[in-house]
């Protein structure tokens, strides 16, 4: 089976874009735009300076990784990139899986692997992009001080 970016990603529109960036300015400021979503919820983002940065929301980590779209684009012409950014194997398996995405929907963490989750098919579920960038943004924001290892209790609030 031949897979391309568009078994990797999941789409989303201007509306939608502005939304996905406002629980993470913590970290990565305001002068930055998404350009890509992976369907396993990391996302990349533009720089006004043109920089592209990988925010690998599994860690809470934000990387520069290409000077600009068409550094970008060659670095994905690169299998074993591409492998790190997207996870191919684990996407593939969520794709083919029972677990169907619905428009505007990507794989999101059931426990985030910061907090001891795994990057298994098992750890993942179909949840609204929006949500699935708030969430996470707001988790990693009250835990970014914590020392290693801290035991920490969620409750979820309805």
């Amino acid at each position: 089976m031949r897979i391309n970016l568009d078994d990797l990603t999941v789409k989303f529109n201007e509306v939608v874009a502005d939304k996905l960036t406002v629980s993470w300015t913590w970290l990565i400021g305001t002068n930055k735009k998404p350009i890509l979503v992976s369907a396993i919820g990391d996302m990349f983002l533009q720089a006004n300076s043109k920089e592209i940065y990988w925010l690998d929301v599994g860690g809470g980590e934000m990387r520069l990784i290409a000077n600009g779209i068409q550094d970008f684009e060659e670095k994905l012409k690169n299998i074993e990139q591409v492998n790190e950014w997207f996870m191919i194997d684990l996407a593939m398996n969520l794709r083919l899986s029972d677990k169907k995405l619905k428009d505007g929907q990507l794989y999101s963490y059931k426990k985030l692997p910061i907090i001891g989750g795994d990057y298994t098919a098992d750890n993942f579920v179909p949840l609204d992009i929006v949500e699935h960038f708030c969430c996470t943004g707001d988790l990693h924001k009250q835990i970014k001080d914590l020392p290693d290892g801290t035991m920490v209790e969620i409750k979820i609030v309805e």
